[in-house]
């Protein structure tokens, strides 16, 4: 292989783990070289060890934006996937509901909705946990932008196949796990890895309310010390750490659900 070939991709072949390596690291030596470059022109002398007294204060923070992120993730889905069937629902009522409810999520700023779900319904119901009430605003926010990934999957889903399944004898609940779900999941997967990864990056706004997680944290701290440039750099990187393993775990799971596999 010539030199410049590591550089071209030629039709009707695959990128080499090589090629994929080596153009790798001059992508990131150039992102990390212009910052940098930007940085020693405005005179920066960046000095992240004075982050290193506060190691500690930054893992707990670390793990409850994991923890907040994980459940959010789990209870957001659950949310989705519940007003998506509500969607196409033959109960108007439950439908418009649903409607509504995506509407009213897509069309308003979360900054919004984290002081009125937090300060107006929270205090309404006694939620007085920070945690749980971080949790819950994060789920109906990413639930809404969920419902309308998994309604329209299910859309794209050509209903002759589901003619087809009942001409080869298989039930509903055959249908749906032979079917509807391998297809779903292909088809969704790449929408709902981006919304993951928001819930992770949305959990900082919760610092509105005081929730002590790993943005708090870092506010706090660059009170402190005044390394702002510090604190939020290592706050990038952090939340990189959180966001990168999931977009390629969603990669390996797109190859593994492709119908033709």
């Amino acid at each position: 292989m010539k030199l410049f070939d590591l550089f071209i991709v030629k039709e009707n072949t695959k990128v080499t783990k090589l090629q994929a390596v080596v153009n790798i690291i001059i992508a990131c030596a150039a992102f990390i070289g212009f910052f940098f470059w930007s940085v020693s022109r405005l005179g920066l002398a960046l000095d992240f060890s004075v982050l290193f007294d506060f190691r500690y204060r930054l893992f707990y923070g670390f793990i409850t934006t994991i923890e907040l992120s994980i459940v959010s993730l789990v209870l957001s889905l659950l949310i989705g996937f519940v007003s998506a069937l509500g969607t196409k629902s033959r109960l108007m009522p439950l439908v418009y509901f649903c409607q509504v409810y995506v509407q009213f999520i897509r069309g308003t700023p979360m900054i919004m909705q984290v002081y009125l779900f937090f300060y107006i319904i929270g205090t309404a119901w006694n939620i007085t946990d920070r945690f749980i009430a971080g949790v819950l605003i994060l789920s109906i926010f990413a639930g809404a932008y969920i419902s309308e990934i998994i309604r329209g999957g299910l859309d794209s889903i050509d209903a002759t196949q589901l003619e087809a399944a009942k001409a080869v004898g298989l039930d509903s609940r055959q249908t749906m796990r032979l079917v509807i779900l391998p297809q779903l999941t292909a088809r969704i997967l790449p929408a709902l890895a981006g919304q993951f990864a928001s819930i992770i990056k949305d959990s900082s706004l919760l610092s509105l309310i005081s929730v002590i997680e790993l943005t708090q944290t870092v506010r706090e701290i660059s009170a402190t010390n005044f390394a702002i440039f510090e604190c939020y750099l290592f706050l990038g990187l952090l939340y990189l750490c959180l966001t990168f393993p999931l977009s390629m775990l969603t990669k390996v799971l797109e190859r593994r659900f492709k119908y033709e596999n």
